[in-house]
């Protein structure tokens, strides 16, 4: 995965690995996962969810017949 950030977050995400003592693949892993978990506790993002799922069920569904 190739991932282009600006210059300046760039520099940022180098500066926030360095002084944590991490790898900058290190550091955006890291902040993947928060983004991830803190999808999972949104209620509002597990109903879009539910709806995003039971579409794509019903399309599957259609395929296989």
């Amino acid at each position: 995965m190739t991932l282009r950030l600006p210059a300046d977050q760039a520099d940022a995400l180098e500066l926030v690995a360095e002084v944590d003592g991490v790898s900058v693949s290190e550091a955006i892993r890291d902040a993947i996962e928060s983004h991830i978990e803190s999808r999972r506790a949104d209620n509002g993002f597990q109903e879009r969810l539910a709806v995003s799922i039971s579409r794509y069920q019903r399309i599957l569904k259609r395929l296989a017949e």
